[in-house]
């Protein structure tokens, strides 16, 4: 199969998601959405789009920020999709990254598919991002949109900031440590990829089926790299550095990946005890 990568090639999940091409022999090209019509013309020629583009959420979320989590998940894929439209031919399938964060946060709240968005700033940036990725079914294709969770692995995402102050025993829980944290482990995230890839339609929850709050991660990650984790996070210190987007970190949500599961999806790693071990 022939696959066009955009915004793959220096990303986390964009890494790990070109071995596993690899390994099955597909054939696969990396593309920029900040050239939209170049991207587009190499697109025709092309079974599958997957693109994983955007501005990192894990930062202060300034107005200069936010300008620039919109314009790299909003403003580009339309720009490339209105490109491809005039394209004389088009991929079969379009996949767009998204984010559970579409459903808000909430301490007791449980989320699948079918619930509604939120309408706080994250979750109106996935609408919207998810909404620009709409126009791929009218443009004939098929359209996947993977609203991912926390991604553990070890080479990055949330990890790699983690692991070396839980290392050095410096480890503890963010504020009260009751928000919920819905995480996944990159190995089953790039299988939720794959099967996209290969024909899976529609709106997937890529969360593992355990979600735990953030006390319980923390307990479990010391006890993955054999440390304490006792001192905890003021909510203050996250303000300071992440301003409006301590939200990610202080808030959460419950999410559950109901469609994966009554499709028959059989998590590698469903419990963080589990995911912790493979990558620690």
């Amino acid at each position: 199969m022939k696959i066009l990568l955009l915004g793959a090639q220096h990303g986390f999940v964009g890494q790990h998601l070109i071995r596993a091409l690899r390994l099955r022999q597909d054939e696969i090209v990396c593309a920029s959405l900040r050239e939209p019509q170049k991207a587009a013309d190499l697109a025709q020629d092309y079974d599958v789009v997957v693109n994983l583009a955007g501005e990192s959420i894990a930062q202060k979320w300034t107005p200069a920020v936010k300008a620039a989590l919109r314009t790299s998940r909003v403003d580009a894929p339309r720009a490339f999709l209105h490109a491809l439209s005039h394209q004389p031919r088009r991929p079969r399938r379009y996949i767009s990254a998204s984010a559970i964060g579409y459903y808000g946060f909430s301490k007791n709240a449980t989320f699948d598919e079918k619930s509604p968005a939120g309408q706080d700033f994250l979750a109106e940036l996935c609408v919207a991002w998810e909404h620009e990725a709409q126009y791929a079914l009218e443009l004939d294709m098929g359209l996947s949109l993977i609203r991912t969770g926390l991604v553990l692995g070890p080479d990055g995402g949330m990890l790699a900031r983690l692991l070396p102050i839980f290392k050095s025993g410096g480890g503890g829980p963010v504020g009260d440590g009751q928000q919920w944290y819905s995480w996944i482990h990159i190995d089953d995230l790039i299988a939720i990829y794959l099967r996209a890839i290969d024909g899976e339609d529609g709106i997937v929850n890529a969360t593992a089926p355990n979600p735990v709050t953030n006390k319980a991660f923390t307990v479990a990650l010391g006890h993955a790299v054999h440390r304490p984790a006792i001192l905890p996070v003021p909510s203050f210190a996250l303000k300071m550095m992440l301003g409006e987007g301590m939200v990610i970190a202080t808030e959460g949500q419950r999410v559950l990946p109901a469609r994966l599961l009554a499709n028959g999806y059989t998590f590698k790693y469903p419990t963080i005890e589990g995911a912790l071990a493979s990558i620690v």
